[in-house]
């Protein structure tokens, strides 16, 4: 066990704070839709932003140790939740929309799908780690 998630540790703790990311935004979409303050698709901007900040600090600290070039990581993270973003919002879109299933359950459903997808490009792009500095 312990092998599999020094193996892994980067996948399980990127889960770990995408959790918590995850919360956030969920909770911030539901209270929106539920309270009636925004539309299913707008709350679920407002939710997915809040919770890529979350992520992106957390991960940047805590997960992938990085505090150099944040701007351009968080630029790039951006850009890889922007495409994340736009796969969660046509999901959501033809899973209630198209589909008629119900807007929390579907909320949940984009979820599964933006963090295999979120995960890969992040740890390629957004976290690799910077070359050394040539002297």
């Amino acid at each position: 066990m312990k092998e599999l998630f020094s193996r892994n540790r980067q996948f399980i703790l990127y889960c770990v704070i995408g959790a918590g990311g995850v919360t956030l935004d969920f909770s911030l979409y539901s209270l929106l839709v539920w309270l009636e303050v925004l539309n299913y698709r707008p709350a679920n901007a407002v939710g997915y932003a809040s919770g890529t900040l979350l992520s992106f600090f957390l991960n940047a600290h805590f997960n992938f140790k990085t505090s150099d070039r944040l701007a351009l990581r968080l630029f790039s993270f951006c850009a890889v939740a922007l495409l994340g973003y736009a796969a969660s919002d046509r999901t959501l879109y033809l899973l209630v929309a198209r589909f008629g299933l119900d807007k929390y359950f579907s909320k949940i459903v984009t979820l599964a799908v933006v963090v295999a997808l979120q995960y890969n490009l992040n740890r390629l792009i957004s976290f690799r780690k910077s070359p050394p500095a040539k002297n």
